[in-house]
């Protein structure tokens, strides 16, 4: 039997690996989930083996005496040059978003990364010339394709029912959270809020101030503030009518369903990045930052925000035809499918 490991060094990986996981079950596979530090399992779904280990270390260890046939990698792998020979490892970056990390996450010289279309399997080829890469799309986003998350309407997150949902997904650096208002929720109160913080905004120490504020706007009565426990973005995705976000995963993903959003360009830099280090910024994000800015209209403050949201309610498609246009490059092909491809691809190799 095949047996097939997923590294999940932070939990925010698994939205990413489940749907690949349940296409690999389904062609009975032996499938585990390896998880970094003591409760790190909470999450993973009873139908599937758990394994927690401490760190890297334990689970090179754990893999090579093991030897499954692949480990499936979120992000770098720490040691990955001192696995046993005949272990695969297959890479699917756990986000899509304007970081440079998404390119240099390669470093560590996976058998094989999945790739999601053809612009951005073109640039890793071009700057790992060894390396397989395959293009497959974007396996996340696959049971909200698929229809499996359409029956979630906002009586969910006991919210109104009759009032069009804002989802605010911030990335935690550089976040707009600091810069946004303490009166969001009032400002926006015809609506209702869904507010889905990344996981480091929760549990990061650095981010107090992150999270001072989010539980201040959890206070509101038109607003449901995201449980650490809910690391899937998608459920919120499917019930919101538009995205406000920043420098996140999240613009591409929203994007990709073809639903209009805000991108917040008033971000919150440490000071080691403003100024004469400026140039720290710019190498953390990627050019896409700005080639595929046009996916969305762009508030340069707070002040502006309302207006723009207002706009892009009343009129959905007025960015559709960009937002399709470009999700062919940055998500690849959105037909559900991604998931069957991935599984295909390892059952023959």
């Amino acid at each position: 039997m095949i047996k097939i490991f997923f590294d999940v060094q932070e939990e925010y990986y698994l939205p990413q690996y489940t749907p690949i996981a349940e296409a690999l079950l389904s062609r009975g596979v032996d499938l585990s989930f390896v998880c970094y530090g003591a409760n790190s399992s909470a999450n993973i779904p009873d139908c599937y083996t758990a394994i927690e280990v401490q760190d890297s270390k334990e689970a090179l260890k754990l893999y090579n005496v093991k030897k499954p046939n692949y480990i499936f990698l979120g992000n770098t792998f720490q040691g990955i040059e001192l696995l046993n020979h005949k272990i695969k490892t297959a890479l699917v970056s756990h986000g899509i978003g304007p970081k440079a990390c998404y390119y240099e996450i390669s470093d560590c010289e996976p058998s094989v990364r999945f790739v999601e279309g053809p612009y951005r399997t073109e640039r890793l080829q071009s700057i790992y010339p060894e390396q397989t890469f395959i293009d497959v799309g974007y396996a996340k986003l696959d049971p909200v394709v698929n229809g499996e998350l359409s029956n979630i309407t906002p009586v969910k997150y006991g919210l109104d029912p009759r009032k069009k949902s804002i989802l605010y997904a911030p990335t935690f650096f550089p976040s707009s959270i600091e810069n946004m208002s303490d009166s969001f929720p009032e400002d926006f109160s015809e609506y209702n809020i869904l507010i889905k913080p990344h996981y480091f905004s929760m549990a990061s120490e650095k981010y107090q101030k992150q999270r001072d504020k989010l539980n201040l706007w959890d206070k509101a009565d038109n607003v449901y503030l995201a449980k650490s426990n809910e690391i899937n973005l998608l459920p919120f995705m499917a019930v919101a009518d538009v995205l406000i976000s920043d420098a996140s995963s999240a613009l591409f993903e929203f994007a990709a369903l073809d639903k209009p959003i805000v991108w917040c360009d008033f971000y919150k830099l440490r000071w080691s990045y403003r100024g004469v280090f400026s140039f720290r910024f710019k190498n953390r994000m990627d050019e896409d930052l700005y080639k595929y800015a046009g996916i969305a209209v762009h508030a340069k403050a707070y002040k502006s925000l309302k207006k723009l949201v207002e706009s892009q309610v009343n009129s959905p498609e007025e960015l559709s035809d960009i937002r399709m246009r470009y999700t062919e490059d940055l998500a690849g092909k959105v037909d559900g499918q991604v998931s069957k491809r991935i599984a295909d691809y390892i059952m023959s190799n």
